[in-house]
């Protein structure tokens, strides 16, 4: 927070404060203030080019989740974010042209779990995403922003990879030949979400699309998820990207830029356990497409990330925070590994799925 006078931004939200760094996510900078009460959240406008539509998002699912909370007589400070306004009434602070700042209400009592993969404690993640999705069933996806435009647009994520090797800005494609092909040869199932989407065989929802295990919130005491944070990503999209993109680390059996591939490989009983959580919770709400699809959803999502991985390792580590020398690089290599681990799993997991829902 370099030349950043945090006394000036809190005051605009009307609070006092101490401040502390919180967390360790990739993208924002976040902070506790007034003894653990509120959370102060720098908006990370490199990637999100207009935080007032990222912030209306995010307003209108949290207040749409609230309200069912209420009606169903449980506590929507603890079920859903709680967006703390400016002294002027808007939902973040403008600091100057390229910052802002935002603040939610603190959830006491919560954890969040970053290795620590239980498969009591995927059961509870499959629980709590599904139910996020369950509750925005109704939800007019539509009316919301694309605040990355394409995001899980995964045709274009393979463009993108294409331009990235034709440039070779970083002079880094001629060392991973063999990543480049592996990606490239597994185009072919690359829009098949995308395709449903436009041909409404797969139906338009409100998508998360950051659902990795440490965006769920958990009750210190049973463990069982009270809340899904992070949401700068909603957007309209699928369920199916949820799933996908909940087990990409989920069922991962290291962590996503582990070196030793040998220890990589697709956890079927964690992709039981999450899929059993959250078909709990939202599968009844699925459409036929969406269930036959859910099986498919890891691998689709694993494969797009290590794309991306890959895009941004030959453009020179311009997009995800590194902090050792070929960590992008070693993230692809660990993605497509456990897309080839899906691959030699896919009959088990349709099975898995088809136990699961009807």
């Amino acid at each position: 927070m370099d030349n950043i006078n945090l006394s000036e931004v809190i005051r605009n939200f009307d609070i006092d404060y101490s401040v502390k760094a919180y967390g360790n996510g990739h993208i924002n900078g976040t902070f506790l203030a007034q003894s653990n009460v509120f959370v102060l959240q720098r908006i990370n406008t490199d990637i999100f080019k207009n935080p007032y539509a990222l912030m209306e998002n995010i307003e209108k699912v949290t207040q749409f989740i609230r309200n069912k909370v209420v009606k169903r007589g449980g506590d929507p400070n603890r079920a859903t974010l709680t967006v703390i306004k400016t002294l002027d009434g808007k939902s973040c602070y403008r600091y100057d042209a390229q910052t802002y700042f935002r603040m939610y209400r603190f959830i006491p009592d919560t954890v969040t779990i970053e290795t620590e993969k239980t498969n009591e404690a995927l059961f509870q993640a499959g629980r709590g995403i599904g139910r996020f999705q369950a509750m925005l069933d109704d939800f007019p996806a539509a009316c919301l922003h694309e605040t990355i435009p394409d995001f899980h647009n995964t045709p274009k994520r393979i463009e993108a990879l294409k331009k990235a090797i034709k440039a070779d800005v970083a002079d880094r494609a001629e060392s991973v030949k063999d990543e480049i092909a592996f990606a490239l040869s597994r185009a072919g199932f690359a829009d098949t979400v995308v395709n449903g989407l436009r041909d409404k065989s797969i139906p338009l929802r409100v998508a998360h699309n950051d659902t990795k295990l440490n965006n769920i919130l958990f009750d210190k005491n049973t463990l069982e998820a009270v809340c899904v944070i992070d949401l700068d990503t909603v957007m309209p999209g699928s369920a199916l990207y949820d799933f996908g993109d909940a087990l990409r680390m989920g069922a991962s059996t290291a962590a996503e830029d582990e070196t030793d591939l040998d220890k990589v490989w697709f956890d079927e009983e964690a992709f039981r356990c999450f899929a059993r959580g959250y078909c709990m919770e939202f599968g009844d709400k699925l459409t036929e497409s969406e269930k036959n699809l859910l099986s498919f959803a890891p691998k689709l999502m694993t494969y797009e990330c290590g794309i991306r991985f890959l895009t941004d390792y030959l453009d020179g580590d311009t997009y995800f925070k590194i902090h050792r020398e070929n960590q992008n690089l070693d993230r692809a290599r660990n993605h497509f590994k456990l897309v080839a681990d899906i691959e030699s799993k896919e009959e088990k997991l349709k099975s898995i799925i088809s136990g699961l829902v009807s």
